[in-house]
């Protein structure tokens, strides 16, 4: 008897052939995790694919538990079954039964069987497995109540070509598609609840991140990027490497504030930094931008402030929360463990020189007509020379 993992695939099956591409990327992510594993704690992993599922065995004393938590943050993985492995024999599997039956159904008063046959040469039916393995559970447990509709716990009995598992179903993995099948994007991520929501959305979809984060020095302190850095960090357990960009923006604001008309200072400084982040996504090669404003949230959120504001932008600008309430932001924050870091009450740029009035209906001429009277290239070129990097791994 073996514990081992189930890596179960999501839509990764549908993609015909180019999926040995998508396969590879996946597998790929999956040693790089397992790895980090290993070196900290010692052990290794053997991996074998069958079937759309991914099967992780541990070796060497390797932390099958821990291994199962890191794997639930792999895009492209749609579930993580902690199993039993046992030898393609009835017996065999209801002996595992038996024996881990309390492991198996946990605290439940009702339970059923459910078996999945791929070798269908397996000399029993599936109808045939559950009723076998069932009788096994009862053995055991004779005071559970058999619920083929609505029970607490299920058993499942896998029969594959080479062995046989036993689980207790699994849990949710993150889904999506594999890091990096999809090209890279630059996050805007500003410290809030709403952009790390955002990157993990986009990131999901098969694309790497690197951030960008705009600071205000002496208005924003160090404690301030400390926290993004820790944003930062949590999403790269989910999207791999990300390299953080730091933009200084202080000279920009305040010849915003001083020269511009004070209903305009928002919009003005959000063209801003859609400028200078469509050059830093050249510098790193990234193909989009990704923000995140849900509509109508904020002034440089309503629909007229978005039209403004994409009309500096020379590349495409991704939105995942545009349709989200707060409530659905919070939701995924916390999922993806973010929510607590995000609401640190450290200050961030978009905060400081706040018009008491913003214009929520701004147009293109106006923000023009204000922009002529600073000098917008020098400006960037300035908070572009001053720009750090860290990498985050």
């Amino acid at each position: 008897m073996e514990k081992i993992l189930l890596l179960k695939y999501g839509e990764l099956v549908l993609k015909g052939l180019n999926r040995k591409f998508f396969n590879n990327k996946l597998l790929s992510r999956v040693k790089q995790q397992l790895k980090k594993l290993t070196d900290a704690e010692g052990g290794s992993f053997e991996l074998e694919y069958a079937q759309s599922t991914l099967c992780v065995r541990a070796r060497d004393g390797a932390d099958i538990n821990a291994a199962a938590k890191l794997m639930k943050k792999v895009y492209g993985i749609v579930s993580v079954c902690t199993a039993y492995e046992t030898e393609k024999d009835m017996d065999s599997i209801l002996n595992i039964i038996k024996i881990n039956a309390r492991s198996l159904i946990g605290s439940a008063k009702s339970f059923k069987c459910e078996a999945r046959r791929s070798d269908k040469k397996f000399p029993l039916t599936s109808p045939e497995i559950c009723t076998l393995a069932g009788g096994a559970v009862l053995e055991v447990f004779p005071e559970l109540t058999v619920d083929v509709r609505n029970p607490d716990s299920t058993v499942f009995i896998e029969v594959r070509d080479k062995s046989a598992f036993i689980h207790s179903g699994g849990e949710k993995g993150a889904g999506g598609m594999p890091n990096g099948t999809n090209g890279k994007a630059l996050l805007l991520l500003s410290g809030g609840i709403d952009s790390p929501v955002a990157g993990h959305l986009v990131a999901k979809r098969g694309v790497s991140l690197d951030c960008v984060y705009f600071e205000s020095p002496p208005y924003t302190s160090d404690l301030a990027f400390d926290k993004v850095k820790q944003l930062a960090e949590k999403l790269s357990l989910y999207c791999g490497s990300i390299r953080l960009f730091s933009v200084p923006v202080t000279e920009i604001q305040e010849k915003i504030f001083s020269d511009c008309h004070p209903e305009m200072t928002t919009i003005l400084l959000r063209r801003f930094m859609m400028r200078l982040a469509e050059r830093v996504a050249e510098r790193c090669g990234a193909a989009a931008l990704v923000t995140g404003e849900s509509l109508g949230q904020v002034a440089s959120q309503t629909m007229p402030s978005l039209v403004v504001t994409d009309s500096v932008a020379g590349i495409p600008v991704f939105r995942p929360c545009i349709g989200l309430d707060k409530e659905e932001i919070v939701t995924i924050a916390r999922q993806i463990d973010t929510f607590e870091t995000s609401s640190l009450p450290y200050e961030d740029c978009c905060t400081v020189f706040t018009p008491r009035h913003p214009n929520i209906r701004p147009t293109i001429e106006q923000a023009l007509r204000e922009e002529a009277k600073l000098d917008v290239d020098a400006l960037i070129e300035n908070a572009l020379s001053q720009t750090k990097s860290v990498f985050i791994n």
